[in-house]
């Protein structure tokens, strides 16, 4: 295919089973195997960190991220990747998606560890819409900005490599031209985007967030916040569809979730007047909108002040091959 670049991640567990400790040499060797065969082909490897899979032995210790002592673990874990492996691995992802690791499972609770608080909720048992995503997406940046210092202290020099986050970032574009809906689509972004990228390029989360979300949003220490900011070598965009997005002014919806959506105080649908957004496609939320990929870099540009960017995903589902074929990649 002429690719130059591989983006793939690493199994925390296959490393340190435990989490911390000890670690697993096949799982080094397995890495290493694919590290090389794919600099033998000229293809640059672009390793993320976590991609959603915590080893259960932290969750079952103390919860996963939803412990401070999450930090300094996952920085043990990157360490020993950067050690192992970063002599060839020149771009790092700590995290992809933390926001959707927040919002789904311990929002919403459709992915693990499945927690939440959301009324007549059928699947979750325990957990707190309100409180808890907020409370991993701090532990997430901590995080990043921990693996950020070791590395730039002890590898940097050496290894000469990068390291970003991968945020999953959706455009929203105004339902109506009414100042209300304009306001409520800055709004959408700021609790998605900027949530997560505004404290490494200014030191805190966005005013908006402080001011709705209010304690319930945890706070970075002057320590903290000095090493947050800067943190980030370049901004990782996941990215693949927009929506319409208005006001949200139901009560209903608040009293119902009691959760992060209901402090954006927004709703976003692919539908306007009864026409959708753009073509669907087979995932029933995925609307292919091409103008939002422009919208969205110029928006990345223009409040970070044109950091280096990685589309690290971006696509859609399709449905035109039977399973038998599109298995033979060959």
């Amino acid at each position: 295919m002429g690719m130059d670049a591989y983006r793939f991640s690493i199994a925390w567990a296959r490393i340190l089973p435990n989490g911390v400790g000890q670690v697993n040499q096949a799982g080094i060797d397995h890495y290493n195997k694919l590290i090389n065969a794919l600099l033998a082909k000229g293809i640059q490897p672009y390793v993320t960190l976590y991609h959603w899979d915590l080893p259960q032995a932290l969750e079952d210790k103390y919860n996963g991220w939803l412990d401070r002592q999450i930090v300094d673990d996952f920085a043990e874990y990157a360490e020993t990747c950067f050690a192992a492996f970063g002599d060839r691995v020149k771009h790092w992802i700590t995290v992809n998606e933390p926001h959707t690791v927040a919002i789904q499972g311990y929002d919403a609770g459709l992915q693990a560890p499945g927690r939440c608080s959301v009324l007549l909720h059928l699947y979750c048992k325990s957990g707190n819409s309100g409180t808890e995503p907020y409370i991993v997406a701090h532990n997430f940046i901590l995080a990043h900005a921990a693996v950020s210092h070791a590395y730039r202290t002890k590898y940097k020099a050496a290894q000469n490599g990068e390291l970003g986050m991968a945020f999953d970032v959706m455009w929203y574009e105004p339902m109506s031209s009414a100042a209300i809906d304009v306001e409520a689509t800055k709004r959408a972004q700021e609790f998605q985007l900027g949530w997560f990228a505004d404290p490494f390029f200014f030191g805190d989360y966005p005013a908006t967030m402080r001011k709705r979300v209010g304690e319930r949003l945890p706070r970075f220490t002057a320590e903290e916040a000095a090493l947050v900011k800067g943190a980030l070598d370049f901004v990782g965009i996941n990215h693949y569809t927009t929506y319409y997005t208005r006001h949200n002014d139901t009560d209903i919806i608040v009293r119902l979730l009691n959760d992060t959506l209901a402090d954006t105080g927004t709703i976003s649908l692919p539908f306007k007047n009864g026409r959708a957004i753009g073509d669907r496609a087979n995932s029933i939320w995925l609307y292919i909108v091409p103008r939002g990929m422009r919208s969205l870099m110029n928006h990345v540009k223009n409040r970070y002040n044109s950091p280096p960017i990685y589309i690290t995903e971006n696509g859609k589902s399709m449905r035109s091959l039977d399973y038998d074929p599109a298995a033979k990649d060959g």
